[in-house]
């Protein structure tokens, strides 16, 4: 073992005249060894220690001291010591003879760990085992839950110890070099395995000035070690100049800031405001009401960035299937519809509830009464198994939708907002899906063949007029061999006008080929139920005398939906037997899984891998996320949860790994994503085009959850995310959950836009520039008002 410098052999008691020699000599030998340090290329060993000094790839030279405390019993780190913060870099006021007697020790650190390890760790590999190095705030909340990039939970107990050691050395980190050398990871363990004090006592005595036993750097070396970093790499690195750069450029053409300060939305709909729907000035501008120019989409210039207001005295939602009977009227407090439609049992106010004996129009005595009649009347409808996918047009409140999901179908329900107060909003609230939409001017917002079955029980639309124009549009979205169930008052009653309609809908279901195959009386309703099978191929088309409606030309896109006038038109069924549509889909749930037939190999996916693949991967992936971290690592009460959206669907494999839970999701394909909402419907899922810089076609408050994947980084490119959290704080009902993916610096801005309004931030976590965020939505509102004045009345 090596003897202490300053003590003498001979043990003889020093006089003052020799302590005053030997210390003259010893500072001019001092002097000597520092000169000749500052210019040897490495630091000679000291008597009787073995040095042996690693280099690691940059140049720097990496030596440690070997554990000394009792405790240790001479072990090696163990592997989760491996990623442990920072060490506060030593002080460079010590004597050059302390830095020796540093150095000394790191080096037989470095000898033993190299031959018990045999590894050596770079600060690249450190930080790919823990990423969130380079922005450690961003982890402070909460631990990483178990997402598919965490499977073997190593990176969720480094990431506590970063939490945890990164806090203690903040203060003594702030005073380092922004450029870090490879030996301070190294520091850190030799500090971590020389104690077994708790780290608040370690960290109280590294603030405290070192004694002579520390060995710090002197001055000299430090120097020698400045030199060597000047000639290392940036590495993994990225410069606070570069990182400062791009996040001012992303702030600045995104025009977003990180201090929101959001307003109380002032408007004639309040509550219920729908900015596309109540845009009071454009609707007064239209020249012609006609065919309900007035009932569609007319979107504001720049869509609003202020919150909707919430309806005095709201509560938290009903929870489901409870909610198909009743909601609070205070959270729709509307009675209109219950004075109005009450006798036909659609609503009813019942004290402090709406309630809603299941029925409606066309079945006053129950919707699933009514649902068995029809397929008593068609057997082939077979709901659940070969029919999934419905499209109900003019839903009323939904009660034909709502019951249908004992029979495991989804049914896509659609109204305008018009004089029947609200009717979707009610929809909504009792957990039944439904959108705020129009038979108009416009295609609907869906691809065209992908609903199994088209229904309209008394919906009021003049399928007859103008060609069919309204019909041929159902024809559009209609599949091939599909059903168009009908029980409207023509159909059963003889009244003048009844007649006359009947009389025009057989001539026009006729001339499209369409074959009337029941019309049969419910005794019990009242009410008769035709139903017409869309056919499966073109020999009618071809075989008609006249070609009235015409054929669409062959340019003219079915799937092209998304403000594209109507056009009294048919599109043919495909021949080619490879197609999308020749083939009815897989019964359900079988459909659910199994990649489309149309789908081939040859095609390349949304990620890259032949399209069936690139299904297939999807699907397993949105399982494992659900799974191990959607559904225990969020924190979500799922049993709380009903109504869901996905912004940016891509094959529905999200909501897919949903299906066990009683929860229904609305797909929503962004306008400029890969048009892959076909694949959506094919497999018995169902969803909608959007484009997420306008407001969405449904009432404020109408989802429990939206899930956001890589979306919003998109959007910046060409939207204000301002406005898009807008949206989102509109749709999400208070306490309703957002769950976002995305690049960390999208993730950075959308959690300051949510804590400006006071939401909950549940966890959020970066890791490699990705991150992901849940939140939950709060029940405040800003007292500053801001009037929108196209939306006053």
């Amino acid at each position: 073992m090596a003897q202490p410098r300053y003590t003498r052999i001979d043990n003889r008691r020093p006089s003052s005249n020799y302590c005053s020699t030997v210390t003259v000599v010893v500072f001019v030998a001092l002097c000597l060894v520092g000169i000749w340090m500052m210019t040897s290329s490495s630091v000679g060993p000291a008597e009787n220690v073995d040095v042996i000094s690693l280099d690691n790839k940059d140049g720097i030279k990496k030596q440690m001291t070997p554990p000394a405390e009792e405790g240790n019993n001479g072990e090696t780190p163990t592997e989760d010591k491996k990623d442990d913060g920072d060490a506060s870099l030593p002080q460079e006021d010590e004597t050059p003879s302390k830095q020796e007697n540093q150095e000394e020790k790191k080096e037989e650190k470095t000898q033993e760990e190299s031959t018990s390890s045999g590894e050596t760790k770079s600060e690249t590999e450190d930080l790919k085992d823990n990423p969130d190095e380079e922005n450690p705030d961003s982890n402070e909340k909460q631990t990483k839950p178990e997402t598919e990039d965490n499977e073997s939970g190593e990176d969720g107990e480094n990431q506590k110890k970063f939490e945890s050691d990164n806090s203690e050395n903040k203060s003594s980190n702030d005073d380092t070099d922004s450029t870090k050398t490879g030996n301070e990871d190294t520091e850190t363990k030799t500090e971590k395995e020389n104690t077994e004090t708790n780290v608040d006592a370690q960290v109280e005595q590294e603030s405290q000035p070192k004694n002579e036993s520390s060995g710090d750097l002197s001055p000299p070396v430090a120097q020698l070690e400045l030199l060597n970093e000047t000639m290392a790499q940036n590495g993994s690195f990225s410069t606070q100049a570069t990182e400062s750069k791009h996040e001012k450029e992303a702030q600045k053409s995104s025009g977003d800031k990180l201090d929101y300060k959001w307003t109380l939305c002032n408007t004639t709909a309040g509550p219920d405001y729908i900015p596309c729907l109540d845009n009071v000035q454009a609707i007064r501008s239209l020249s012609s009401t006609k065919h309900y120019e007035h009932r569609e989409r007319h979107c504001p210039e720049k869509p609003p960035t202020c919150l909707v207001p919430l309806p005095e005295g709201y509560k938290r939602p009903i929870e489901w299937p409870k909610s198909r009977e009743k909601i609070w009227y205070t959270n729709v407090p509307h009675t209109k519809l219950a004075e109005y439609k009450g006798h036909q049992n659609w609503v009813k106010v019942t004290g402090e509830y709406l309630t809603f004996p299941g029925g409606g129009t066309q079945f006053k005595h129950g919707a699933l009464h009514y649902i068995d009649f029809i397929q008593e009347s068609v057997r082939d409808i077979a709901w659940g198994k070969r029919s999934r996918v419905v499209l109900d047009v003019g839903c009323g409140v939904a009660s034909f939708g709502g019951f249908l999901f004992d029979r495991d179908v989804i049914t896509m329900s659609l109204a305008p907002k018009d004089e029947h107060e609200a009717q979707v909003q009610f929809a909504l609230e009792r957990g039944i899906p439904a959108i705020s939409a129009v038979m108009g001017t416009t295609r609907l917002p869906f691809p065209g063949r992908v609903f199994d079955i088209v229904h309209c029980a008394r919906c009021r639309v003049p399928w007859h007029i103008e060609g069919g124009k309204l019909l041929l549009e159902l024809n559009r979205v209609l599949r091939p061999g599909g059903f168009f169930v009908w029980s409207a008052t023509p159909v059963y009653q003889k009244k003048t006008e009844d007649v006359e309609i009947w009389k025009g809908m057989s001539e026009l279901t006729k001339q499209m080929c369409w074959e009337l195959i029941s019309i049969n009386k419910d005794t019990i309703n009242g009410v008769g139920v035709a139903t017409y099978r869309k056919p499966n191929s073109n020999e009618c088309y071809k075989s008609r005398s006249e070609q009235q409606p015409p054929i669409c030309p062959d340019s003219d896109d079915p799937n092209a939906s998304w403000k594209v006038p109507l056009q009294a038109c048919m599109h043919t069924a495909p021949e080619d037997k490879t197609q999308r549509g020749s083939q009815w889909p897989e019964q359900w749930p079988e459909r659910l899984e199994k990649p489309p037939f149309w789908l081939s190999s040859s095609q390349t996916g949304v990620y890259g891998k032949a399209a069936p693949e690139d299904f297939s991967a999807d699907y397993e992936h949105w399982k494992r996320v659900v799974t191990k971290s959607y559904l225990k690592g969020l924190g979500i009460n799922w049993a709380s949860v009903r109504n869901v959206m996905d912004m940016r669907a891509v094959y529905g494999g999200f909501a897919a790994a949903l299906r066990d839970l009683k929860v229904w999701v609305m797909n929503v394909v962004p306008i400029d994503s890969p048009d892959t909402l076909a694949i959506i419907y094919e497999r018995g899922l169902f969803g909608i085009y959007h484009d997420w810089c306008e407001s969405f076609s449904t009432y404020p408050r109408s989802y429990d959850l939206l899930h956001a994947d890589h979306l919003f980084s998109k959007l910046k490119q060409r939207c204000n995310l301002t406005a898009v959290v807008a949206e989102v704080d509109r749709v999400l009902r208070p306490e309703g959950k957002l769950i976002v993916r995305d690049d960390a610096q999208t993730i950075q801005e959308v959690e300051a836009m949510v804590k400006a309004m006071k939401w909950e931030v549940s966890m959020t976590y970066s890791k490699e520039k990705e991150g992901l965020l849940s939140v939950k939505k709060s029940i405040w509102r800003p007292n500053e008002v801001e009037t929108l004045t196209y939306a006053i009345a």
